[in-house]
């Protein structure tokens, strides 16, 4: 169990009166922000970023990444450092001369500012030596979020049945807004025609030093390099693959995301004394999914040897 601060930021997206609002993700907020105090956090040390009406401090792409910027500069030794996203996921395409197509992954802020894989990869590798950074996105296209991490289970839960007698609610609505929705709001923002081959330069336009590290002149024309250390800390569970659908919820008057549900579940239901490990955590929300009808399989990124470590340091 480590020894060192617990510090967390926890970031809920609604969009609200836009044509692709949530319903759940403040209220995902919320029951993380309530189970995470069985791990020793102390409210002063939980920073919430939320597009409730009347928030003091919006979610948006800066404002995110202040806060996380802000918390890796704490960090000391044995530092547990943990970030949670509800909201919207994106594919961003990467066309590359030479290099085959890809898409990379991406969290949306309140103001469609995108925080890549990128960005979280150059947290990760800030930190000090034995502090650990956790991150559990419920989103779309979350698996991969920190860029060239490792995959250590979620394949598995492919093969476990759904139960058909649970199919999901009508009001279940994705959690992912598609990259054009993203870019034709970038291009209105711009003022200037719809064109692929320069959208990262409209968003450097927009949002300035504000933008993600994916569309910074430096790492486009390759002076910044960002690779992986051979045993980092970062550790990301996230609500599904890469190329899968998280889901937002209404059920029965009640809005929540179906993959913080099932988190929340298990961490409820575990007797407390040292914790649950990483991999047992997401093994056991994928098996409340495929219980209550969805399809998704979460996975977990990290190093070998955190796949068996203990959830965000174990119970206080």
């Amino acid at each position: 169990m480590s020894r060192g601060t617990k510090r967390a930021v926890l970031v809920g997206c609604n969009y609200p009166k836009t044509q692709f609002s949530l319903h759940g993700c403040i209220n995902d907020v919320e029951a993380i922000r309530g189970v995470i105090l069985k791990f020793g956090f102390e409210q002063s040390d939980i920073n919430v970023l939320t597009d409730a009406p009347g928030s003091r401090v919006l979610p948006t792409g800066a404002n995110i990444k202040d806060a996380l910027n802000r918390m890796v500069n704490k960090a000391k030794p044995g530092d547990v450092l943990f970030f949670y996203f509800s909201g919207h996921g994106t594919h961003i395409p990467i066309f590359q001369p030479g290099q085959p197509f890809k898409q990379d992954e991406a969290i949306v802020a309140c103001d469609l500012n995108l925080i890549t894989d990128m960005d979280f990869r150059r947290l990760v590798n800030r930190l000090p030596e034995g502090a650990s950074f956790t991150i559990l996105s419920d989103s779309c296209h979350s698996g991969g979020l920190i860029e060239k991490e490792k995959e250590q289970s979620g394949g598995e839960h492919m093969m476990t049945p759904v139960n058909p007698n649970k199919p999901k609610p009508s009001k279940a609505k994705a959690k992912s807004l598609t990259f054009d929705i993203i870019h034709s709001a970038i291009d209105t923002a711009a003022g200037i025609l719809h064109d692929a081959a320069n959208v990262g330069q409209k968003i450097f336009g927009i949002f300035g030093k504000d933008v993600s590290l994916k569309f910074h002149p430096h790492y486009v024309d390759g002076l910044m390099v960002l690779d992986p250390l051979e045993e980092d800390e970062g550790i990301l569970l996230s609500g599904c693959e890469a190329n899968e659908t998280s889901y937002d919820l209404v059920l029965e008057n009640k809005a929540f995301g179906a993959f913080t549900d099932a988190v929340v579940k298990v961490i409820n239901q575990t007797t407390l004394g040292a914790g649950i490990s990483n991999r047992y955590l997401v093994a056991e929300a994928a098996k409340i999914l495929k219980n209550n009808g969805f399809e998704q399989n979460p996975c977990l990124y990290c190093s070998d040897q955190n796949t068996n470590t203990l959830f965000l340091g174990g119970f206080a």
